[in-house]
C-alpha cells in the first residue's frame, strides 16, 4: 500500500514538473503586440498587431498605412486596380492571412493567396516577429526589415 501511494505521488510530481516546463517559455504572455516594416514600400508601411489573452491569440490585424495614416484596405481605387490586375485586393488578402494566423496560432502555417504572394512573405516575417514579442511579453513595437 505504501509503495502505491509513493508511486502515485511520484507520478503526480513528475507530471507537474513536465507541465510547468512545457508551459514556461513558449507560452504567449497576455497583452497587445505589434510589428511593422522598417520602411514604406510603394507608399505603404505594413503592420501586424495581435491581442493575447490567457496565452492565446484572440485577435489579429494585418494591414498597411501610408504616411498620413490612411489604411490600405480602405483605398477603393487601389482595390479596384489590384483586383483587375492580380485577382485579389488588400481587404481580401489581409483578412485571409490574419484569419489563418489566428486559427493556427502560428505564423509559419499561412498559405499565400495567388496575386498576393509578396504580401504573404512580408506577413510571415511580421507575424513571426510579433509572435516572438508575445512569447517574451515585450510590448514595444518590433520594426522589421522585410526587403526580399
Amino acid at each position: 500500500m505504501k509503495k502505491i501511494k509513493t508511486c502515485g505521488i511520484l507520478i503526480v510530481l513528475v507530471s507537474c514538473i513536465l507541465l510547468i516546463s512545457c508551459n514556461g517559455s513558449d507560452r504567449l504572455k497576455d497583452g497587445y503586440y505589434k510589428a511593422e516594416t522598417s520602411e514604406y514600400d510603394h507608399g505603404w508601411k505594413e503592420f501586424v498587431s495581435v491581442c493575447v489573452m490567457k496565452g492565446n491569440i484572440v485577435s489579429v490585424e494585418y494591414n498597411a498605412k501610408n504616411s498620413s495614416g490612411f489604411i490600405k484596405s480602405w483605398d477603393m481605387a487601389y482595390m479596384r486596380n489590384m483586383d483587375k490586375a492580380k485577382g485579389t485586393y488588400p481587404n481580401e488578402y489581409t483578412r485571409n492571412y490574419a484569419r489563418q494566423f489566428f486559427e493556427n496560432q502560428n505564423a509559419a502555417k499561412v498559405d499565400a493567396l495567388s496575386g498576393a504572394s509578396s504580401s504573404a512573405g512580408k506577413f510571415e516575417k511580421l507575424a513571426a516577429a510579433v509572435f516572438e514579442q508575445a512569447k517574451k511579453g515585450d510590448t514595444t513595437i518590433a520594426v522589421i526589415d522585410v526587403r526580399e
